[in-house]
């Protein structure tokens, strides 16, 4: 049963499609497709895993400026309700008020008829919360950034860490770089989001005891781990202070895309010929036909990381950090693209780094959507339970073979603490392949042919 947000989503994209005058199947072969999946999109049935192909969807329709923002903030509502277990309680949502105790029966005189049975509680009388207006979903705010982090993993010595901080004149509070080696060794154990240990001397709470892997585990993963159509990836959270909910609690992270360009753009490294791989599959469907071959991301890993507070409250993220966890020489494999003569996707913002410096810092650098220039904007940002940031970065490595993890620094009412971001419970892994034999699906031949950069 669709839920009333993928509706008022898919509302939207039957208006553009309408005002295109295209039909579903020119729109669905465009996109890559079936028109039945493409009907289930406009109908409210099923929403799209990631917003690469929704964002073509609407350029395909015509859509400009702010129907694309619109588009996109429709899509994450949805995206996230779709995501919600079943049960779930949402802002509004009917709260059961008890009924007041049925009074206990009196006893009669011993000539008398003996006492009826006491009645049966009446059951619970629900009762509608007021909701004060639209609820927090509905009243997400239209500034959604999108940036784009390029940080290139590959030139970063064992241990090291690439830091987002807020560039200004004087300096930044504490250290821009990566976190003391006290708080990494807490930050190796992946453990579950839970209340940190609170008393009037702000101590950190220990750790709770972890089987994940952690930054010392032996070994690189095989390859991707999340299944076909699976959100992937992981987040755990060490923290000081405060509670886990409400004031002071952490964000929410996800990975609503492990390549936001989809489907075009990624190469994924496989240890086979041409003649052994079968054709690519959907988009949704890729990184599980990776992982099938054990595959490892070729050249780049564009992770898309959507970012919510879990209440009104604002959380600060001070820094995004780059934790490289082994380097080695790159896979001897070849190269398979997932997609071929697409188009850029939006790239609002754009993050660089210079990674021959001795302490690599992500510098901020304007970026374009469309033909607008859009000003650079580096950390802090602030998110709410309202206010939703989606960040793109651009992992690239040439030379080596690289596994690694993200972590987000917050504070919010008092606490801080430091979000673990890895691919469920392991480091990403990304290969360099330059030199390496590279193929592309052919649309005529319906094989794989050698693909020529440029």
């Amino acid at each position: 049963m669709a839920t009333p947000e993928a509706e008022h989503f898919a509302a939207l994209l039957k208006e553009l499609k309408d005002r295109s005058g295209r039909s579903y199947g020119v729109l669905a072969g465009r996109l890559h497709v079936s028109t039945s999946t493409l009907h289930r999109y406009c109908n409210g049935d099923a929403v799209p895993n990631e917003y690469a192909p929704v964002e073509r969807f609407a350029r395909l329709c015509g859509a400009v400026g702010d129907e694309l923002v619109e588009v996109h903030r429709r899509w994450i509502v949805a995206d996230a309700a779709r995501r919600r277990p079943a049960g779930a309680a949402v802002a509004g949502a009917a709260v059961p008020v008890p009924a007041a105790p049925a009074p206990a029966p009196v006893s009669a005189p011993e000539t008398a008829p003996a006492p009826l049975p006491a009645p049966e509680p009446e059951p619970p009388v629900v009762v509608s919360a007021p909701s004060g207006g639209r609820s927090p979903w509905a009243r997400l705010s239209r500034r959604t950034r999108v940036l784009i982090a390029a940080a290139g993993v590959a030139a970063l010595l064992v241990p090291t860490t690439v830091v987002a901080t807020a560039l200004v004149g004087s300096r930044a509070e504490g250290s821009a770089g990566a976190p003391d080696r006290a708080d990494r060794a807490a930050g190796d154990a992946s453990v579950p989001p839970a209340p940190a240990a609170s008393g009037a001397s702000g101590a950190p709470a220990s750790p709770s005891p972890s089987t994940s892997p952690s930054a010392s585990s032996d070994g690189p993963p095989d390859g991707p781990s999340a299944e076909p159509g699976a959100p992937g990836g992981s987040v755990t959270e060490r923290s000081r202070g405060g509670t886990a909910t409400g004031l002071g609690a952490p964000p929410a992270v996800t990975i609503s895309s492990y390549n936001w360009e989809e489907p075009c753009g990624q190469f994924y490294l496989l240890d086979r010929g041409p003649e052994g791989v079968a054709p690519p599959p959907a988009p949704q469907d890729r990184r599980g036909w990776a992982r099938s071959y054990a595959g490892v991301e070729g050249g780049n890993m564009r992770l898309q990381l959507t970012v919510q507070g879990t209440s009104r409250e604002a959380v600060v993220l001070k820094g995004l950090y780059v934790r490289v966890l082994s380097r080695k020489a790159p896979l001897p494999w070849s190269a398979y693209l997932m997609g071929n003569g697409c188009g850029s996707g939006i790239a609002p913002q754009t993050f660089a780094s210079d990674l021959d410096a001795g302490h690599p810092v992500i510098t901020p650098v304007p970026g374009t959507q469309g033909d607008r220039v859009v000003p650079a904007v580096p950390f802090p940002y602030k998110v709410s339970s309202e206010d939703v940031e989606v960040f793109n970065l651009d992992m690239k490595t040439t030379g080596y073979d690289v596994t690694w993890y993200l972590e987000l620094k917050w504070s919010s009412g008092g606490r801080e603490g430091m979000l673990r971001v890895d691919d469920g419970g392991k480091p990403f892994r990304t290969s360099g392949m330059r030199g390496r034999p590279m193929y592309t699906y052919g649309n005529d031949e319906v094989k794989w042919e050698p693909y020529q950069a440029g």
